[in-house]
């Protein structure tokens, strides 16, 4: 369904997008409101995600004929979201790289062929470049996986920390780096970051071109049934189980 007369949106979308979400904001012909959150609220677990999203829905104004999303469904984060008065439009898709990539099932033709691939875009990079933020409330740092070696060994002594460091390490691990190129890139300074990162990490590096249609889409009103969730107001989003990934309830 194409949503061609002029509306009024608001989006709400995860910083690591920041760049994109720009640049396609500025070509749409919709007025929209974006608010960027921080990176990393699915680091908090399905509970805090939520709340802290639920916080920004109640806090949406009046005027608006649709609330966008600019997430996935990170780790269950947006399950539970109500639509209030106006509907809530949602990308199909498990997490942020299929947004880079523009379609769900080219990102999990991706994944299936390249194990333990870590991917790296501009807001990756200049938003935080480690795989979580340091976050007090985040999982990563409740179990200690965002300690540093020295930090370990002030909360749990030299013994226990370079037992503790040696064991959390092992879920760092990773055998390439891949840099999604989205085509608005100033140079390539985003991308050589991402080749010396490998390189001290000693993963392969391969770049590859990221598609903009899905992003696009999301903010002119495209909406069609096989990319998007439409929440109806009233309506809450809930996991799908299936290749739809989201469904409303």
């Amino acid at each position: 369904m194409i949503y061609d007369f002029l509306m009024r949106l608001k989006l709400i979308v995860c910083e690591i997008l920041f760049r994109e979400i720009n640049f396609v904001v500025s070509c749409s012909p919709h007025e929209i409101d974006i608010e960027f959150l921080t990176k990393g609220l699915h680091d908090l677990g399905k509970e805090g995600m939520f709340e802290r999203l639920s916080e920004v829905f109640n806090n949406v104004g009046i005027g608006y004929d649709a609330v966008l999303l600019g997430y996935g469904l990170c780790n269950g984060g947006v399950v539970g979201l109500r639509a209030g008065c106006v509907p809530i439009i949602i990308p199909r898709a498990h997490d942020c790289i299929t947004l880079f990539m523009g379609d769900r099932r080219k990102y999990w033709e991706y994944f299936s062929a390249n194990e333990g691939v870590y991917f790296q875009t501009t807001g990756w990079i200049e938003r935080g470049g480690e795989l979580t933020q340091k976050l007090p409330d985040s999982i990563a740092t409740k179990l200690g996986i965002n300690f540093t070696k020295s930090e370990l060994i002030e909360r749990y002594g030299k013994t226990n920390a370079e037992y503790l460091y040696e064991k959390l390490s092992g879920l760092k691990h990773y055998k390439k780096t891949t840099f999604i190129e989205m085509g608005i890139e100033p140079d390539d300074s985003f991308e050589n970051f991402a080749k010396l990162d490998a390189q001290k990490r000693n993963l392969e590096f391969e770049k590859i071109k990221g598609d903009l249609s899905l992003l696009k889409k999301l903010v002119n009103g495209d909406w069609n049934e096989t990319e998007f969730l439409i929440v109806k107001p009233g309506e809450k989003i809930a996991f799908s189980y299936d290749d739809d990934i989201v469904k409303s309830v």
